[in-house]
């Protein structure tokens, strides 16, 4: 009972600091939509293992030593900034000038075993005669070629190495991570006292790997909805609002 108190307390305040609309939620559930399973899993886990480290690092005193470094800071906010710019400039475009994305989300969900109209066709057709195998491979080639006709040209999924690349930026080129995380959770963690920090630190770390868990994975229940090219059109404007955002206050330095 002792040690359950400090762990929900590090457990919600944990959830109250990183539950937020940001750069780093945005991206992971614009993955959760586009990419295949093992790509997400690969997102989700670096966000939590960031975390985890730098909520250690704090624990262990390390925001003292950022706070009293402000130029390493100022360095990682323009780096930061320029990247989020960047990133903002790339998804209004997308916004303005969609591309295919709603067929890479078919594309994906058949990668990661989901069956859509082609595979289950195929499975049909492999239980029937020949014939019934010969008519189903004409329809699935006149539907891609219909969908080719209607649909922009197709991008690929995000890469692992670029999903992964992405999101270190994301996660480390933020000097709000540094402030949020090393110094105000370490600061809160220390103040429990020697014995319940760890415990504390614990609910901590773990509010960072359910939060990214849920949205990460919770998030392609959306991809039916995500079929549609509007609704990329309409998230792909959002993202780039909140890249654009989040990038000028951090070259404003707000």
């Amino acid at each position: 009972m002792t040690a359950l108190l400090p762990l929900l307390a590090g457990l919600g305040t944990g959830l109250a600091l990183i539950v937020a609309i940001g750069v780093q939620n945005t991206y992971l559930l614009r993955l959760a939509v586009s990419a295949p399973v093992r790509v997400v899993a690969a997102a989700v886990v670096v966000c939590a293992v960031s975390d985890a480290v730098l909520i250690v690092a704090g624990v262990l005193g390390v925001g003292v030593v950022v706070e009293r470094f402000p130029v390493a800071l100022a360095v990682v906010r323009f780096v930061g900034a320029a990247f989020l710019v960047t990133y903002g400039v790339l998804a209004a475009r997308r916004a303005i000038r969609p591309s295919g994305e709603a067929m890479r989300v078919e594309r994906a969900a058949d990668d990661d075993g989901v069956a859509g109209p082609a595979s289950a066709t195929a499975v049909a057709a492999t239980a029937g005669t020949e014939a019934t195998a010969a008519v189903a491979a004409t329809t699935r080639t006149a539907t891609a070629a219909g969908r080719t006709r209607t649909a922009p040209p197709d991008r690929s999924a995000p890469t692992m190495r670029t999903a992964v690349a992405t999101m270190l930026v994301f996660t480390w080129a933020n000097p709000h991570v540094y402030l949020d995380t090393l110094v105000f959770l370490g600061s809160v963690a220390n103040q429990q006292g020697v014995d319940d920090r760890w415990w504390w630190t614990v609910g901590a770390v773990a509010a960072s790997c359910l939060w990214f868990g849920a949205l990460g994975f919770g998030g392609r229940l959306l991809r039916p909805l995500f079929a549609k090219p509007l609704t990329w059109r309409v998230f792909d404007g959002l993202v780039a609002v909140v890249m654009l955002s989040f990038g000028i206050a951090l070259a404003v330095g707000a």
